[in-house]
């Protein structure tokens, strides 16, 4: 469902404070949305609140954890009550972990399919109901990767989690399919956001040496967030199914269909050299 004039619709965005997240809300602004922020750095989002209302668009910040099922419920009955109905739902939240499987343990998993996965979950859960009886087009963008069409290694339950939010947004396609509200999918590529900047998302195993390779690789071969936020603006205004977008994504879902087997050369070669195997 196409939503071609963004101008004083209702946007929420999930992982808000950094990121894609951030320059989607930015970019929305500019098209004259109201952008809701969602995220658990509070400092940040009211740092990006105020640069949001400095060029003239109402936003409002709310600190919740998407990862908790009844904070994301009191936060949709908190909207629903004070700004209505949304036009567009932005499941961005999202961390990484870095590290070979058999040389991590298993603590980080359920937080990243917490956040990654479950986030994605209960933002669908708490606003897609009310989206449906507002009837009129309306938009989900559930953020997946390019590794949820094909992975790294060492990217164990990054992956897991992403492959899922790809596996539910099409469940949702084919309930929604009655509806007029459309679900998308985003598959970004390699994006230059600080995802695996944090030691606590990076195994004891992997090295400084090796983070520094990976980060530099980053840099060097990642899009902007500012990237991303374009194409997102292009999917809601064109009513996009899924959104490929950044260094690789398109490549590895033409790719996959022609030759798994190369893909899976291509990446380990691209592992072993940029040091994240």
């Amino acid at each position: 469902m196409a939503i071609a004039d963004l101008n004083h619709k209702k946007v929420l965005i999930t992982g808000a404070a950094s990121g894609i997240g951030r320059a989607a809300a930015l970019a929305f602004a500019r098209q004259g949305a109201t952008v809701l922020l969602c995220d658990i750095d509070t400092a940040a989002l009211e740092s990006l609140r105020q640069q949001i209302a400095g060029v003239g668009s109402e936003c409002f910040a709310y600190t919740v954890d998407v990862s908790n099922a009844r904070a994301m419920a009191e936060l949709a009955t908190r909207i629903h009550a004070t700004q209505g109905t949304l036009d567009v739902l932005v499941n961005n939240a999202g961390i990484g972990y870095l590290g070979r499987f058999l040389d991590s343990d298993l603590g980080h998993w359920q937080r990243v399919l917490d956040i990654n996965l479950m986030g994605v979950v209960h933002g669908c859960h708490c606003f897609i109901p009310a989206m449906i009886e507002a009837g009129g087009p309306r938009l989900v963008i559930n953020v997946a990767s390019a590794a949820a069409l094909f992975p790294s290694p060492s990217m164990a339950a990054y992956a897991a989690s992403k492959h899922a939010v790809y596996g539910f947004s099409e469940v949702l396609k084919m309930e929604l399919h009655d509806t007029q509200v459309q679900v998308t999918t985003l598959c970004p590529g390699v994006i230059n956001t600080p995802i695996v900047a944090s030691r606590s998302n990076i195994a004891a195993s992997v090295s400084d040496e090796q983070i520094g390779r990976l980060q530099s690789y980053y840099q060097a071969k990642g899009c902007s967030p500012e990237l991303v936020a374009e194409s997102l603006i292009r999917a809601v205004k064109d009513g996009r199914d899924l959104i490929l977008v950044g260094p690789f994504a398109r490549l590895i879902f033409q790719l996959k269909r022609v030759s798994i087997g190369l893909l899976r050369k291509i990446v380990l070669k691209d592992a072993h050299k940029f040091g994240y195997l």
